[in-house]
C-alpha cells in the first residue's frame, strides 16, 4: 500500500476529520497506486493518520475513508459502512413511511463520493469518485443486503466524475427493475419516478419537508410553481388546499410527468392546476404584463454557481429570478426561495433576495429558514455538504 505524504501543517485538516486532501497539501506519493487504491495518509514525519482513497485526475487528490489508518478498508468494512448508514435513516422517526428516501450522502456518512436514493423497493447508487467507482462491487452488495431492496440502479452520469478522469456509467447492477412505472408516496402524495432518465437519481429528496410545508402554507391560495419539473412543490400545494396552482418548467416530458402524477392522485383536484412549458424568466415577465399576481411563489432554480468561482455571475442570475418572482407578490404573499448551488453560501443569498427586496420596494420578513430534509445530513467538519438553503419571506 503506498504513502500519502502531506506538506508540513497540511495535516491539520485531517485532524480536524475533513475527508478532502488537495493537491497544494500533497509532498509526495512513495510507491504506487492506481485510481480509487487505498493510500495511507501520513503527515510530513510520517505518522500515519488515515486510509484514503487516490484519485490523480482530481484536484482533491485523496478522499478519506476511515481515520483511523490501523483499520482495513476492504469488502467487509464497505457493507458494513453501508449497513450503519442504512440503519440511521431506519431509525429517524422523521423518515417513517416514506417511500422515497436518501441511503446514503457522501461524505457525510462517511463514504465520499457515494449517493444512494431508495424508491420503495429500487435502490439508486451514484459513484463520483474514483475510490467509490473501485468499490463498487462491495456498494451495491452493501445495499443489496442492507435493504433487501428488489434492484439497484446505477446512475453514475453526473459530470463531476469527469473530473475524476470517470466515464459515465449507467445500469442495472443488481435484481430486476418492476414492470410497472415506478411511484413513490410522499407525505401522502403518490409520484412517478423515472430511475433510468429523471434527473439525478430520479427526483428531488432533499425537498421532501418542504414540499410538504408547502402545502401547509398554499390553503385557499393562488400559487405559481417554478422550475416544477415533475410538479412536487404544485401536488403538496394542491393537496394542501390551494385554490389554484400554476406550475411552469422549459422540459415538456418533466410536465408531462407531472401531469401524470395529478391523475395518480384522484384525492387532488385536477381542474386546480395549470402547467405551462416555458423559460421561467421570459414566463414570470409574461405574467407580470398579463397582470398576474399570486398569494404563494415556489422558485427552486438549477444550480446557477457548481462552485464559488461562479458565484458573482451566478449572485446575478439569484437575483434576477428573486426580483421576478417578488414583483408577481400579492400584500402578504409568501415567497419560498432557494439555492442549490454550493457557491452560494446561505449568508450570501440572503443579502440576494433582500437586495432584490429593496429594488422591488417591499418590506420582507424571513418566516422559516429552509434547508435539506434530515436523510441529506451535513457533517461537522464537512461545511461545504450544506448546498441546499432556502428562505420563506412574507412581503408587504
Amino acid at each position: 500500500m503506498a504513502d500519502l505524504i502531506l506538506l508540513p501543517g497540511k495535516e491539520r485538516s485531517v485532524l480536524r476529520r475533513h475527508p478532502w486532501i488537495f493537491a497544494g497539501s500533497v509532498a509526495r506519493l512513495e510507491g504506487r497506486a492506481r485510481p480509487g487504491d487505498t493510500v495511507i495518509v501520513k503527515d510530513a514525519q510520517g505518522t500515519p493518520l488515515a486510509r484514503a482513497a487516490w484519485s490523480p485526475s482530481s484536484q482533491i487528490r485523496a478522499r478519506v475513508w476511515s481515520f483511523d489508518p490501523d483499520l482495513s478498508v476492504d469488502h467487509a468494512w464497505f457493507k458494513r459502512a453501508v449497513a450503519a448508514s442504512v440503519a440511521r435513516r431506519a431509525a429517524h422517526p422523521w423518515l417513517a413511511g416514506q417511500d422515497g428516501v436518501r441511503l446514503i450522502h457522501g461524505e457525510s456518512d462517511g463514504l465520499p463520493g457515494v449517493i444512494a436514493d431508495r424508491y420503495g423497493e429500487v435502490v439508486v447508487v451514484q459513484l463520483t469518485s474514483a475510490g467509490s467507482d473501485k468499490w463498487r462491487d462491495a456498494i451495491v452488495a452493501g445495499l443489496a443486503q442492507a435493504t433487501g431492496c428488489r434492484a439497484v440502479y446505477e446512475r453514475s452520469d453526473s459530470d463531476v466524475r469527469k473530473l475524476e478522469g470517470l466515464e459515465p456509467v449507467t445500469g442495472l447492477v443488481h435484481g430486476a427493475l418492476p414492470d410497472a412505472p415506478l411511484t413513490i408516496v410522499e407525505h401522502g402524495v403518490r409520484m412517478e419516478v423515472d430511475v433510468a432518465a429523471g434527473h439525478k437519481t430520479g427526483f428531488y429528496l432533499d425537498q421532501r419537508d418542504n414540499r410538504r410545508l408547502t402545502g401547509q402554507l398554499a390553503a385557499d391560495r393562488d400559487v405559481l410553481n417554478c422550475f416544477c419539473y415533475t410538479g412536487g412543490f404544485s401536488l403538496q400545494a394542491l393537496a394542501g388546499g390551494a385554490r389554484s396552482v400554476l406550475s411552469i418548467d422549459s422540459s415538456g416530458p418533466a410536465l408531462a410527468t407531472a401531469a401524470r402524477n395529478v391523475a395518480l392522485n384522484p384525492q387532488l383536484d385536477a381542474a386546480r392546476a395549470e402547467w405551462r412549458e416555458d423559460d421561467v424568466f421570459q414566463a414570470l415577465r409574461a405574467l407580470r404584463a398579463e397582470g398576474r399576481r399570486f398569494d404563494l411563489i415556489i422558485l427552486d432554480p438549477p444550480k446557477f454557481a457548481p462552485s464559488a468561482a461562479h458565484a458573482e455571475r451566478a449572485a446575478r442570475a439569484y437575483k434576477d429570478i428573486n426580483l421576478l418572482g417578488l414583483r408577481l407578490l400579492k400584500e402578504g404573499g409568501i415567497l419560498m426561495t432557494y439555492s442549490c448551488s454550493g457557491g452560494i453560501g446561505l449568508e450570501l443569498f440572503q443579502k440576494i433576495v433582500a437586495g432584490a427586496a429593496a429594488d422591488v420596494g417591499v418590506d420582507a420578513r424571513i418566516l422559516h429558514r429552509l434547508c435539506a430534509a434530515p436523510d441529506h445530513p451535513v457533517g461537522l467538519a464537512v461545511p461545504e455538504g450544506e448546498y441546499l438553503k432556502g428562505l420563506a419571506c412574507q412581503v408587504s
